[in-house]
């Protein structure tokens, strides 16, 4: 593996933190308190090819690979520190792919274009008011009916509900079938599909909520994948995603450490700057090099994804998991820990909304409790693979 990036990777990321600095930092506060992305700072991601990144230039993309799409995670979780423009990046990214890999020609040319536009939004709906990861007992289910597939159940704790239901757009949906799983995009304004917002701690820019589907009609065009088979494109696309969360926390913890390095270097107490004492200074050493470590980490994770999971490779699975899960578990903590550490540098001031510490604390905390999956699905996933299936504590 080669470590550094190519002119036009440096390039490309260089435009990207001039955006994250430009205007994701000037309006980060409007996004955190107005629930919403502003048009405009979607208009001009999609002018910067940001958003689905890795769709085929064919239905509006710019065929990216993982590793230009994880520096441009990076840069946009460093930019808007609540983190929600970094949800939305990432979802169309990961799901994006998913669907002009393994959807059909007519959902491409009918869905891509506008996601990879910035008009409409896609996201991904598998959590359910019962639990996210036992898909054993996943009680949403489509059934087919002639050229269409009947969805019936409900989902929770979905991404993007109102930026759905306002841009247009929808949800690749797991569902149980006769046959194994299906997994089916389902527009949101869909007849008999009904939505509800819940209210988070955090990530306030995007939606959370409910989808309830009453016997959703969904042409069969919407398939992704084969009939029966859609856990593996489920599975896969997590896998995926998850690399972008680690990456785009990577770029928080930076954030951190770049506010809290400028606080110990001019922070006077007891005649003295901050940083003078070995008490932060030795925290911020510690910090830095878990960063460091975290951050080369998910870029050989992207690495692998460019290299097996993006060919269609699936002979080296166990290794991409690993490395997925890995980073997927260490990332989100070291990030909390990089914010949490800072802010008790700042003192009472750190607890304020004027120094923004606590917009990542928030944003952050979402992939500790179980966005695109929680620390311990990670660490059943990595036991899995250090010590084989018959150890997995459940199935």
């Amino acid at each position: 593996m080669d470590f550094e990036l190519s002119d036009e990777e440096e390039a490309f990321r260089t435009a990207v933190r001039q955006f994250g600095d430009c205007v994701l930092r000037a309006r980060e506060r409007e996004i955190d308190t107005s629930g919403r992305i502003p048009e405009e700072v979607l208009d001009e991601m999609a002018h910067l090819g940001l958003l689905a990144m890795p769709v085929s230039a064919e239905h509006g993309g710019m065929g990216a690979s993982a590793v230009l799409t994880e520096l441009a995670a990076e840069e946009v979780g460093r930019g808007d520190f609540s983190m929600a423009t970094a949800v939305f990046f990432l979802l169309e990214a990961g799901w994006g792919y998913i669907l002009d890999r393994h959807g059909t020609e007519a959902a491409k040319k009918e869905v891509l274009p506008s996601v990879c536009a910035g008009k409409a939004f896609l996201g991904i709906a598998t959590t359910e008011p019962t639990g996210g990861s036992d898909l054993a007992h996943m009680r949403t289910r489509s059934r087919r009916d002639g050229a269409e597939f009947v969805v019936h159940g409900e989902k929770a704790f979905v991404s993007g509900v109102e930026e759905a239901k306002r841009m247009g757009g929808g949800h690749l949906t797991l569902t149980r079938a006769a046959n194994g799983f299906n997994f089916v995009y389902v527009p949101t304004r869909s007849e008999r599909l009904s939505t509800q917002k819940f209210e988070n701690m955090g990530r306030m820019g995007i939606s959370t909520g409910g989808l309830t589907y009453d016997d959703v009609r969904v042409p069969e065009r919407f398939l992704i994948g084969s009939e029966g088979k859609g856990f593996d494109c489920a599975m896969e696309g997590f896998t995926v995603a998850r690399t972008f969360v680690s990456a785009a926390c990577v770029g928080a913890a930076e954030r951190a450490l770049e506010i809290g390095t400028a606080y110990l270097k001019e922070r006077e107490v007891f005649g003295a700057r901050l940083g003078k004492f070995e008490g932060p200074q030795f925290e911020l050493v510690d910090l830095y090099t878990q960063v460091e470590a975290v951050k080369w980490q998910c870029r050989r994770a992207a690495w692998l994804l460019d290299r097996y999971t993006l060919r269609g490779d699936a002979s080296h699975r166990s290794e991409v998991d690993k490395a997925v899960a890995s980073v997927k578990l260490a990332a989100p903590q070291i990030a909390f820990d990089c914010v949490k550490r800072v802010m008790m540098w700042h003192g009472a001031a750190g607890y304020t909304k004027d120094v923004g510490l606590e917009l990542g604390l928030r944003g952050i905390m979402s992939y500790l409790v179980g966005a695109e999956g929680g620390l311990n699905i990670m660490r059943i996933i990595l036991g899995r693979e250090l010590l084989g299936r018959d150890f997995v504590p459940y199935h």
